[in-house]
């Protein structure tokens, strides 16, 4: 099963992103319709809301008065607390029940208005959001919905900024056009991202990128934070630490290009805990790569295993290398990306030996990686001697 968060700002178009991926085959579960359904007449949500709020939010026929409640829940952040104290375990209860009740290899979508503000993104191996200027969005929610504009900026102010739903989108669809040109960027990533991740996983294959150095992206430490945020849910307090490694961990270097995966190292007490984590991973987006069981040693060959995941999704390559603290391989990857970093001649030898090896594989990645693997043996020397003489510390 691929579970997809998907969010947005009011009026930003949630609505209509659902339509179309349930069109084309997911499986909707949709926050806002949950939150009706555990606020109706008789449940202990509405009983805890009037509670809370008054008897003056319900209607003559004891429903739920929606715009008397809004009006007392959004005047300050205190307020909003109370109202999403009792309604967020609720939703999140009667979510599992339905996710629980559907197909394994399904794509569900949960569509979930505050999946910012919840803090819920790295719970999703893959996050949406769609977007739409707040101009659209004001007019949106006074033409179509019926609010008063102080309303609606007051909705607005109370939600995540754009600064925060761009530091967990892993795809950003913009709906400040028209719903044609949505409907059609959504039916894009549909095909092109989500079905190829959802039979990665249900396949349990990685996706693979080819052996290509391209320039830095500034975009790849908030891509690797994503991905560490992410696997930190995953793994609990299974992970003693994560770390983004390997050449993407340099990107403010303008000539150290590099391949375009992410390496994020995992630590771990022993390989028994990295085998631990197979299946949190998994579910997270990242299946094991069977048959890898260590780096190539250099020295202390015993203490050079680990494990390895890759991710199922296509959009982002990444390599997650569960090792075990304290091991030569586990500090070696800490100490690679600063002896870098404090190096110059390092970095440019170690760029010339990757345009070599590019050369030489023509784009296979096993040919990639053996190429480079002779100098690594005296990088690694070179490394340690440079961490003696500074002090260096993991």
């Amino acid at each position: 099963m691929l579970r997809i968060g998907l969010t947005g700002g009011i009026g930003a178009g949630k609505s209509a992103l659902s339509a179309t991926f349930a069109q084309c085959g997911a499986v909707i579960v949709d926050g806002d319709v949950i939150a009706r359904e555990v606020v109706e007449p008789g449940t202990e949500g509405l009983a805890a809301l009037v509670d809370a709020f008054g008897e003056d939010i319900l209607l003559p026929d004891g429903s739920l008065d929606r715009p008397a409640l809004a009006a007392k829940a959004f005047r300050d952040d205190d307020a909003r607390g109370v109202l999403n104290g009792i309604v967020h375990p609720l939703v999140g209860k009667r979510r599992a029940e339905i996710i629980a009740s559907v197909a394994e290899d399904a794509v569900v979508v949960e569509d979930i208005p505050l999946l910012v503000e919840s803090g819920m993104a790295p719970l999703f191996p893959l996050v949406v959001i769609v977007h739409a200027d707040v101009g659209v969005r004001l007019r949106r929610l006074v033409e179509l919905r019926g609010m008063s504009e102080e309303d609606a900026r007051a909705r607005i102010a109370a939600q995540a900024s754009d600064e925060q739903r761009r530091a967990v989108a892993d795809i950003w669809l913009d709906n400040s056009g028209t719903q044609e040109e949505l409907v059609e960027r959504a039916r894009d990533v549909w095909n092109n991202r989500i079905v190829p991740f959802a039979h990665n996983l249900g396949a349990r294959e990685i996706a693979r990128a080819p052996a290509r150095l391209v320039p830095p992206d500034p975009a790849w430490p908030e891509q690797a934070l994503r991905i560490v945020n992410r696997l930190t849910t995953a793994c609990g307090h299974r992970a003693l630490r994560i770390d983004h490694v390997g050449s993407t961990a340099l990107s403010g270097y303008p000539d150290f290009a590099a391949k375009d995966v992410i390496d994020v190292q995992i630590t771990v007490e022993s390989l028994d805990v990295a085998d631990e984590l197979a299946d949190p991973l998994l579910s997270a987006g990242y299946p094991r790569i069977e048959g890898v069981t260590g780096d190539v040693a250099h020295s202390d060959a015993p203490l050079w295993g680990k494990r390895i995941h890759g991710s199922a999704d296509p959009g982002r390559p990444t390599n997650v290398h569960v090792r075990v603290d304290g091991w030569p391989n586990q500090r070696f990857a800490l100490l690679f990306v600063d002896w870098l970093s404090a190096n110059p001649d390092a970095r440019a030898d170690y760029l010339a030996v990757k345009r070599k090896a590019e050369r030489v594989a023509g784009g296979d990645v096993s040919a990639y990686a053996a190429a480079k693997e002779p100098w690594f043996a005296d990088a690694y020397r070179r490394a340690w001697e440079w961490a003696e003489a500074t002090g260096w510390r993991p």
